[in-house]
């Protein structure tokens, strides 16, 4: 018994030593791994991640403060200049010290004797005809208790500066802690006002960072690259090219980088990086049709508003907007929403009435009954209309049709629709008569009322795919901001199907742009390329190496027979006086779009004059959009306005090819 119990004890002691040295063996392998990856750690630390947070601990210490470049130039056609920047030079103070009340108020004194030194200095060598700031203003640009910005931002003290003032600012460097002095520019346009809602305006960062998202996300240095962050005092694009263009016109900014201490306060200057002037844009806007084209509609404004048309004048008429494209590249040769203003002189002003009216409902005008610039087509949808018909069977080009000037729609025809002041044009021989003559009975008859007898329901979709094939209801794919797509009255299911179909047969059911228009006309003069409307025509460094070429671009093509081109264009041949001696056979509708207005407490009807025409009527070289809300009758109101373009483009290039200057 006792021998027993004596080997048990053996047994578990042996047991109890044999589980102790695996333990020890285990702790002393725990102990060797976890060193083990110690050790590697150490090592990546100090081989493989050392660089790189070496930068880290730089860029915690050291900022990039982004110097503006000079901004790209916008040329014309012929090589004006419509925007350009003319450089100045700027003092800046990047602020070493801490001047606050709170946290550096000793060192206030200091910068008052700055402020002081330097105010006498802009006195003593700054222009003696001009006003320099003073003491207290140059203290107050110093910003020493970071109300406008943190304390290593350079805070700039006056724009302009002399070369006497440079000599000086540049030789007391020592006596100026923090100055340096910037090149910065200031934004031009041509004093003439040449197309200026295309090209558009600038606007300081800081301001155009609350309104438009474009820079909202780059308010507070979004962008990695130090050569792309933008300084709250320099000029951004706000609206056309200048916005549309904006990272090409900009070009790069060069920056200095500053050692930063603790107080977030700038210890040093340790390097400075040149900016990068931006390319420039060449339009394809003549400045001598562009200038004709503004002046035509001011003209024809003034005229309509002193000579009657159909029994009266036009007091109301007060605004215009005019476009000409070239009919086989697209390129936009005058672009015009009248009236406009003088860029040059926006500060302050409201600059969301300034827009361009050729593209947005909203121009920098209002017509007498406040409408806006986007109105419907009227007449001048007869030519699609009558394409559509042909293309769906509804009739053939050869189709006569009685025309009795009035008809009737919808149940128990308890509708009708006249032609304009209740003309009737008895037999017309076919469709193209019907165009010329500008029949809405016939437009009602023979196509609103078959085609809802074709499609039923459905017939708003096929109107509706006809009109975005040829430009109306879609993008025109032009190359600024802000583009209406046009207000599509035929989708209001208010209205019955056929009453829709009715009214938009005869251009009273769809509200479009006078470029939306002008991309349609082309189409009708190049038998269905719809063309981008191109307004930039390359863009060029600084020293006139092409940078980007733009080519004719075709959104789409319409598709139909060479007999429905021929009878449509055949049919486009209104009289209009204003051609009477016009030395060129050309292809023109007509068109007075009626629109409600209240005058007086009631609500009456006015006429917008809207005008399309291309010429030559073979090998057609330009097509024109003309609209004058409430001016009358397209042929009395819009037409002129056309005329004069067609002369000037004839002038400079030619309709024939051969430019009529100097003959």
């Amino acid at each position: 018994m006792k021998r027993k119990y004596s080997d048990y004890f053996h047994q578990k002691e042996r047991s109890d030593r044999r589980h102790l040295v695996i333990r020890l063996h285990f702790f002393f392998f725990a102990v060797f791994a976890i060193f083990t990856v110690i050790i590697i750690r150490l090592a990546i630390v100090q081989f493989a991640e050392a660089p790189m947070l070496a930068v880290q601990e730089a860029n915690l210490n050291v900022k990039h403060i982004p110097l503006p470049p000079s901004r790209g130039t916008i040329y014309s056609r012929d090589e004006v200049k419509l925007a350009y920047s003319t450089p100045v030079q700027s003092l800046y103070m990047t602020l070493l010290k801490d001047y606050s009340q709170k946290t550096g108020a000793d060192n206030r004194p200091e910068a008052v004797k700055l402020a002081a030194d330097i105010a006498a200095a802009f006195k003593k060598y700054g222009d003696p005809k001009a006003e320099h700031p003073s003491a207290d203003q140059v203290l107050k640009a110093m910003d020493l208790d970071f109300k406008i910005s943190g304390g290593y931002v350079p805070r700039r003290l006056k724009v302009g500066l002399t070369e006497k003032e440079i000599a000086y600012f540049m030789e007391h460097k020592g006596d100026f802690p923090g100055i340096d002095v910037v090149e910065e520019s200031i934004r031009h346009y041509h004093p003439d006002s040449i197309a200026v809602q295309t090209v558009g305006y600038v606007k300081k960062f800081k301001g155009a960072s609350y309104s438009l998202d474009k820079y909202e996300k780059l308010r507070d240095g979004g962008a990695g690259d130090p050569a792309l962050q933008y300084i709250d005092t320099e000029d951004v694009g706000y609206d056309g090219l200048e916005y549309q263009y904006q990272d090409v016109l900009r070009g790069r900014n060069g920056y200095k980088t500053v050692s930063i201490n603790q107080q977030n306060m700038a210890d040093a200057i340790t390097d400075i990086v040149a900016s990068e002037r931006g390319y420039n844009i060449h339009l394809n806007i003549d400045t001598k049709l562009q200038l004709k084209t503004q002046q035509a509609i001011m003209d024809q404004l003034h005229w309509l508003h002193t000579h009657p048309v159909s029994g009266q004048t036009h007091p109301s008429a007060k605004t215009g907007y005019a476009v000409a494209m070239e009919v086989e590249t697209g390129k936009v040769v005058a672009m015009a929403s009248m009236p406009d203003y003088d860029p040059n002189t926006l500060e302050g002003w409201d600059l969301e009435n300034y827009q361009n009216g050729t593209i947005t409902p909203f121009s920098s005008g209002r017509s007498g009954h406040n409408l806006e610039s986007v109105v419907l087509l009227g007449s001048t949808i007869k030519p699609l209309s009558v394409l559509v018909g042909l293309k769906e069977g509804l009739f053939t080009t050869s189709t006569p049709y009685q025309d009795r000037g009035i008809t009737y729609f919808g149940k128990n025809n308890s509708a009708s629709v006249r032609n304009a002041s209740g003309h009737v044009y008895g037999y017309l021989r076919s469709p193209a008569e019907a165009i010329r003559h500008s029949s809405n009975v016939f437009m009602v008859d023979m196509i609103s009322k078959k085609l809802y007898r074709k499609y039923h329901s459905q017939g708003i979709e096929i109107w509706d795919k006809h009109m975005k094939e040829f430009g109306l209801g879609v993008s025109t794919g032009v190359d600024l901001p802000k583009e209406y797509l046009g207000t599509l009255e035929y989708k209001d299911k208010k209205e019955t199907v056929l009453s829709r179909l009715v009214y938009s047969s005869w251009g009273q059911q769809g509200k479009y742009t006078t470029l939306q228009l002008a991309q349609y006309t082309t189409m009708l003069a190049n038998r269905g390329k719809r063309l981008a409307p191109q307004l930039v025509s390359r863009i060029t460094d600084d020293q006139g190496k092409l940078i980007r070429e733009f080519k004719p671009e075709v959104l789409n093509e319409a598709k139909f027979k060479k007999s429905y081109w021929d009878e449509v264009i055949r049919g486009m041949a209104t009289k209009v006086s204003a051609f009477d001696d016009f030395p060129y056979d050309f292809a023109r509708k007509t068109g007075t779009s009626t629109q409600d207005i209240y005058k007086n407490g009631k609500r009456v009807q006015t006429d917008n004059g809207v005008f399309i025409a291309f010429a030559p009527r073979k090998n057609p070289k330009l097509a024109v959009a003309v609209v004058i809300p409430e001016g009358g009758y397209g042929a009395q109101s819009a037409a002129p306005v056309a005329r004069k373009i067609f002369d000037a483009y004839d002038m400079e290039y030619g309709l024939d090819g051969v430019p009529k200057k100097g003959h």
